[in-house]
């Protein structure tokens, strides 16, 4: 390479752009015409074009890219094929390398860290995107396999440990460490104590940690600590780099479901202690082919204001089955339609459109909070539309309760792509709501399956007066 890292590459507007502004530069070059991408290329001097596909800011994207800022660990949270592996590595030629094949970079001292020592070797070292294939040729390490260490021309070594073996990481000092698939670790907790004990080299040693979440302790701990950042992605942000196929049928498989929530999405699986649901049960109520219903509604849970970064609109459909006796009505969420910030009238409007999209009977609307304002907002989209207006007069958790014990009983499914609703309710215990803000989806759905299921069960069952 004729330049290295501090290399400023010209670009056709005139523009330079040093290795730490150049973020945005694949998508500008690949937003460019062709007449752009074309003259940009040719502008590049033989060196340049050498270094161009080693200069990860350039081609990277944004969940790859480290935190500015003073932090200790950074997660990169992701679904499989996310990139996370690729981040990890080039993290790791960030803080080892140098201007110059030769010149020192931040670090010296490495621990990698994976699942076994074999992962190590072949995900985080020799994989498709592991160190070795993203280094360039004159800064290539060297895997010593005696040793089990990477060794660079500069003097930089990385060591392998394995987290089924805690106890070799106490001794060996470091100043920045990358350990991978860390939610999968069987001896997760005491991997990473030793770990910590061991990064005690340089001014700011640093750990990057990538990983698919898992509903572990030690994950869950490290997400909490004040000194982490967290970047997240889904497999769907890398599919360009993904066989088409493969896209095609996970999603078809997984879409929706929890599984597919945490391996697909990244998205941290995590119940709440003594929660009135858990993802197993609902998972288990999935429904897959839709019954045909005597009654659907939408259920409108109102913000107290419409403002940006104000609590959600709730907005859940809901179809049921009420033929013979209560016990066996059921029902099936059928949507989530909730927005955030919209204003009133903006809120109105997706709830009709709801109306509209699942051939709705009726909308039942929460309001203690608007009182006769929000049947007015709702008449100003449809002057003819069917409002049954609702009152709280107990906490969410006493409204709740109920709602929970009909799902115990089996008696209400889910379509799959509802999981902003479903983490909601994984969050309601009987001590409250255990997530930020307020569970208007929730509240919402509450409101859906009382209409349909409680409420026309108390009048079902009411003794009837006959007179002689």
């Amino acid at each position: 390479m004729s330049k290295s890292n501090g290399q400023v590459l010209s670009m056709t507007t005139g523009l330079t752009l040093k290795l730490h502004d150049l973020r945005s530069g694949a998508a500008w070059l690949a937003s460019a015409d062709a007449a752009v991408r074309d003259e940009f290329i040719s502008e590049l001097s033989e060196g340049e074009l050498l270094a161009l596909p080693f200069l990860f800011e350039f081609w990277a994207m944004d969940h790859q890219l480290s935190p500015e800022g003073d932090w200790r660990s950074w997660v990169i949270l992701g679904g499989r094929g996310a990139g996370k592996t690729r981040a990890g590595a080039e993290w790791v030629r960030a803080q080892v390398e140098g201007s110059r094949p030769l010149d020192a970079g931040r670090c010296k001292r490495v621990a990698l860290v994976g699942e076994t020592l074999a992962q190590v070797r072949e995900v985080m070292i020799f994989g498709e995107s592991g160190i070795l294939a993203c280094s360039p040729p004159d800064r290539r390490p060297v895997w010593s396999a005696t040793r089990k260490t990477l060794r660079w021309p500069n003097g930089a070594e990385a060591m392998a440990f394995s987290a089924h073996d805690p106890e070799a990481l106490r001794g060996p000092q470091f100043d920045a460490a990358w350990v991978d698939e860390l939610a999968k670790w069987k001896k997760g907790q005491d991997t990473w104590d030793m770990l910590q004990f061991g990064l005690r080299l340089g001014e700011s040693p640093q750990v990057c940690a990538t990983t698919t979440p898992r509903n572990v302790g030690v994950l869950k701990a490290l997400l909490a600590s004040p000194s982490t950042v967290v970047t997240r992605a889904s497999t769907e942000a890398n599919k360009a780099n993904l066989a088409e196929s493969f896209m095609e049928e996970v999603r078809a498989r997984y879409d929706g479901t929890r599984l597919g929530r945490q391996e697909l999405d990244g998205i941290l699986m995590e119940d709440v202690e003594g929660a009135m649901w858990t993802r197993a049960s609902l998972e288990a109520l999935r429904v897959e082919d839709l019954p045909e219903f005597d009654r659907i509604v939408v259920a409108v849970d109102p913000p107290v204001t419409g403002k940006v970064g104000s609590d959600e609109c709730g907005i859940i459909v809901v179809g049921a089955q009420t033929n013979g006796p209560p016990q066996d009505w059921r029902a099936v969420v059928l949507d989530d339609c909730s927005v955030q910030g919209v204003g009133p009238l903006g809120w109105a409007h997706a709830a009709v459109r709801a109306m509209e999209k699942w051939g709705a009977d009726r909308l039942v609307a929460e309001v203690n909070q608007g009182g006769d304002m929000v049947e007015t907002v709702l008449r100003q989209v449809d002057a003819m539309l069917p409002v049954t207006k609702v009152h709280a007069a107990k906490g969410k958790v006493a409204r709740a309760e109920p709602v929970a014990a009909l799902y115990e009983q089996g008696r209400v499914g889910h379509l799959r792509g509802l999981g902003l609703l479903e983490d909601q309710m994984c969050r309601m215990s009987q001590q409250g709501y255990a997530g930020k803000g307020s569970p208007d989806r929730v509240d919402a759905l509450v409101w859906a399956l009382s209409d349909l299921l409680i409420v026309p069960a108390a009048s079902w069952r009411r003794p009837q007066v006959r007179t002689l």
